[in-house]
């Protein structure tokens, strides 16, 4: 995979999925004329590990380049690779919880062996680390995926986290810029509303995601910060003028998946809107082909900038570092007193 050929000259601003293990006839011809910069696997992508990486295959075939396959593979609830694929891991925040003062260390060897397990299938990125703090009144669709509630403790863990997965040849993706910890629903189902004062959330929300501000790419929260805009983030000009300039994020910004409820719009209005205020991907899941050609049509080619920023992202995928497995398991049900997975 990836032999040093990174660059992108022109594609469409979409990662997009396929419905079943293998694409029919029609899933090919239309990812040939949309060309998304990427796709995403869910658990319905996968039954074997043969089958899986003919999947990546006939997805690079079909947009004619090696681009990026993505997926969720944070652990615990968010898993879309399980046994016998992939050893079936605690939430993230029961992990740290049980390594205690060991968690820097247990956190990087858990996604490196994440990393080998993606990277082998042919996956090439993960949408982890998650970024947001734990906080009293964060929603439970997200809590147990946190790392922890001090901008210490978070910003060391995801820096950790996205060292692992670049060490083991996969492009870590940030979520949920600028911080989604303060929601009090799930924005799957529902809008969430932040009623902070701009200074809480940039002393601690946002100042995790500007200590991460280097990774090459990162996701959007769907919810609304009232201190800024009354529309949600990813369809917000005013946030995502502060991502890039107040927090700094440099690298290349996707948004979370609109076909979320959080978003009121119809997924085409929505990847306009994302794309308008200035999200360089958008992210579409679940839909029919017809809606997928819509969204498609609605985000896009990336512009000149994305295209930029892309190169610079994708330059990071690397070769993996050597991994002794076995030691690194070992090392690892060390650090966590015999308890590593569920």
């Amino acid at each position: 995979m990836h032999p040093g050929d990174n660059t992108v000259t022109a594609c469409g601003a979409t990662i997009l999925d396929a419905e079943g293990l293998v694409l029919s006839a029609e899933e090919k011809a239309f990812f040939r004329a949309a060309d998304p910069f990427g796709f995403i696997l869910f658990a319905r992508n996968i039954k074997s590990a043969d089958q899986t990486r003919a999947l990546c295959c006939e997805l690079r075939e079909a947009v004619g380049r090696d681009c990026l396959i993505t997926i969720d593979q944070e652990g615990g609830r968010v898993q879309r690779l399980r046994s016998p694929l992939a050893r079936d891991w605690m939430a993230p925040l029961d992990h740290v919880i049980q390594a205690g003062a060991e968690a820097e260390r247990a956190m990087y060897l858990r996604y490196r062996l994440i990393a080998q397990e993606l990277f082998d299938l042919g996956i090439d990125s993960n949408c982890a680390p998650v970024g947001d703090l734990v906080t009293p009144n964060t929603h439970e669709f997200l809590k147990n995926r946190c790392y922890g509630d001090s901008l210490e403790q978070v910003v060391a863990l995801a820096r950790v986290t996205a060292q692992a997965h670049l060490d083991g040849g996969v492009l870590p993706v940030l979520k949920h810029i600028p911080g989604h910890g303060r929601a009090t629903v799930d924005s799957h189902k529902d809008l969430p509303f932040v009623s902070a004062p701009l200074e809480t959330l940039r002393a601690q929300d946002f100042a995790v995601f500007a200590q991460l501000n280097d990774l090459p790419i990162g996701m959007t929260a769907h919810l609304v910060y009232g201190a800024l805009d009354a529309q949600p983030a990813t369809i917000s000009k005013s946030v995502m003028t502060m991502i890039r300039s107040e927090i700094g994020f440099g690298g290349l910004i996707m948004t979370d998946d609109i076909s979320m409820k959080a978003l009121a719009g119809t997924p085409a209005q929505n990847a306009a809107a994302a794309r308008e205020a200035g999200c360089d991907l958008v992210l579409y899941c679940n839909a029919s082909l017809a809606e997928r050609r819509a969204v498609a049509e609605a985000a896009g080619p990336m512009d000149a900038a994305g295209l930029a920023r892309a190169e610079v992202a994708l330059a990071r995928r690397q070769p993996p570092s050597p991994l002794d497995t076995a030691a690194a398991e070992a090392e690892l049900t060390a650090l966590m007193g015999g308890k590593v997975y569920v």
